[in-house]
């Protein structure tokens, strides 16, 4: 990347200007300027520096300047601005040189191998069994689909794992329900109502929650009323997930439920005990947490084991499976003090390799306006019915077929999520979600169909375009832009450093937010200039393609030639 090649410049330059400072190239931040007419990059190195020599950071940046090459291909021109900032501008030569990495490196573009050699595994998805995929588990399947995208496009060995809510006091209590009132049909919906029916039992017999802890009970001692019964609602939920992923366009490497760790729960408590870890606490085993108030509940009183049990069984066996570097849980915010937990007594344990990473990356909710969704009070709306609408209101905006419909519709549900922060709650909002002339997914899918038009047009494919003249490539310093060509451009080459940035901070949101902006520019540029016949223009629009295609790509967004 660009950036690479600045750092080393700059710290060439400060190490020859005071050589008697001690700085690395990790020392020196690159970002870039909020206005184009400040340049393209700007550090800061400065004024760390003015520290260590006693000297104002302006004198520190003025002498870094005078240091570097003035001649230098990379910039056009240095400058220094503020306290001691010093911005950098690229010169055409350098951006248009970018532009061309995009053509050559087409669906690779933006990739890289910073995670080669690396595994990583990521928990998401998620949703429970005997339950109607709802909206609430979208959010862990949109950004866990898209941060295994990004870190496999970033060289990574990178595990899905669909960890499945199948196990747990709530099967107890659709048990009971089942046996109860002995519906005709089980289907997931009506599963979920018996659950909301429990829950409404419950608050005027507060005593009926014995009722589901008891049928619990049975089904992880393996009674054979109770275990007919679990996969009777396992079977009815999984064929309904399967049609959602198959909607949203989702596969996920492995589907290891709750359930699947039933014979490993023996083993995290014999470990606890052998290592002195589990005590007693009112007839329940508890790991005592350093640093945390609150214990992890390692086994209740009732003898069953709990979420904890089977989270520290789960990292056992992704240890001794697939050894991983870095596992990520995208799950809920209100998860946070169960992974804390977590965490800490699966170090304690002796479950992770020396260097491995946990991260959970809290995610907020989906809200209506009038407040939170709840499953309990029976007003989450169906996902499939909210992905029929959007299909539907993507046929409104002249998706004729269905494909086409399902594409766009779909795109615009993951993009709406991707765009936000992925800890922030998100309003739920159609008319925004299907702006044809804002921040959403049908615009960026309508900019790259409107980009791959341009080239149809000229007779060209968008991945094997080159700058050629006479068929010899032509020396990019050759070429002279106007002002609408320069501001996509100087967007263009970002993308790599986008894409690293997004994976490492686990924010989908940011590359989101670099293909609007990247979007717009384009746009503007296809109203102002005509591009057919102008081998530039055309270099141009091909590699905006590429950016956008990849970009999308990463998203889990399908492109489309034609809309």
């Amino acid at each position: 990347m660009i950036t690479l090649d600045i750092r080393k410049k700059i710290l060439q330059a400060a190490k020859q200007a005071f050589p008697q400072t001690e700085i690395n190239e990790e020392d020196i931040n690159l970002e870039h300027p909020g206005l184009d007419e400040h340049g393209d990059y700007s550090t800061n190195i400065a004024l760390r520096l003015g520290k260590q020599v006693g000297m104002k950071p302006v004198e520190v940046a003025k002498r870094i300047v005078q240091t570097l090459s003035d001649a230098d291909r990379l910039w056009q021109k240095v400058e220094i601005a503020g306290p001691g900032f010093i911005n950098f501008t690229l010169s055409t030569a350098t951006l248009v040189d970018q532009m061309e990495q995009a053509l050559k490196g087409g669906e690779r573009y933006g990739s890289s191998e910073h995670g080669q050699g690396l595994t990583m595994v990521i928990d998401y998805s998620a949703p429970n069994i005997a339950k109607r995929f709802g909206i609430g588990h979208l959010r862990s399947t949109i950004i866990g689909h898209a941060l295994y995208n990004l870190y496999q496009f970033q060289g990574y060995k990178t595990i899905g794992d669909n960890h499945l809510g199948d196990w747990g006091t709530q099967f107890g209590k659709i048990l009971y329900m089942i046996e109860t009132e002995k519906p005709k049909e089980l289907t997931v919906d009506k599963l979920e109502e018996l659950y909301v029916k429990f829950h409404q039992l419950a608050e005027a017999d507060p005593k009926l929650e014995e009722k589901g802890r008891e049928w619990f009970k049975k089904l992880e001692d393996g009674e054979p009323k109770a275990r007919e019964l679990w996969k009777k609602c396992v079977e009815v939920s999984m064929a309904e997930f399967n049609r959602i992923y198959a909607l949203l366009g989702v596969k996920i490497d492995y589907a290891y439920g709750e359930s699947f760790y039933e014979k490993e729960m023996p083993g995290v408590i014999a470990d606890a005990k052998a290592k002195g870890l589990a005590k007693q606490s009112d007839g329940a085993t508890i790991i005592e947490i350093p640093g945390l108030k609150a214990p992890l509940l390692l086994v209740k009183s009732d003898g069953t084991t709990t979420y904890a049990t089977r989270d520290l069984a789960t990292l056992k066996f992704r240890k001794e499976t697939w050894n991983p570097d870095l596992v990520i849980y995208e799950v809920g915010a209100e998860q946070a003090l169960h992974f804390q937990q977590v965490f800490v007594a699966a170090k304690m344990l002796g479950y992770l390799k020396p260097g491995e990473e946990l991260r959970h990356t809290k995610h907020g909710l989906y809200r209506l306006p009038s407040g939170k969704f709840s499953t309990r009070k029976g007003n989450t709306p169906k996902l499939e019915e909210i992905l029929d609408e959007a299909i539907d209101r993507a046929k409104k905006l002249g998706s004729q077929d269905q494909k086409t419909a399902e594409a766009v519709g779909i795109g615009a549900i993951k993009y709406f999520d991707l765009m936000h922060s992925v800890q922030s709650d998100i309003i739920f909002d159609w008319e925004k979600m299907f702006n044809l002339q804002g921040d959403s997914g049908p615009y960026l899918q309508y900019s790259y169909a409107r980009a791959r038009s341009v080239l149809r047009k000229a007779g060209l494919q968008t991945t094997d375009y080159r700058l050629q003249k006479n068929n010899k490539t032509v020396d990019s310093s050759q070429w002279s832009v106007v002002n609408e060509e320069l501001a996509v451009l100087r967007y263009l080459y970002r993308f790599p450093e986008v894409v690293e940035a997004a994976a490492r901070s686990y924010s989908p949101n940011l590359v989101a937010g670099y293909l609007f902006e990247l979007a717009k520019r384009y746009n503007n540029f296809y109203n102002s200039q005509p591009i057919i016949g102008n081998d530039f223009r055309l270099a141009l629009t091909a590699a905006t393609a590429i950016v956008l295609k990849n970009g999308l790509n990463l998203l889990g967004i399908e492109v489309l030639d034609k809309m």
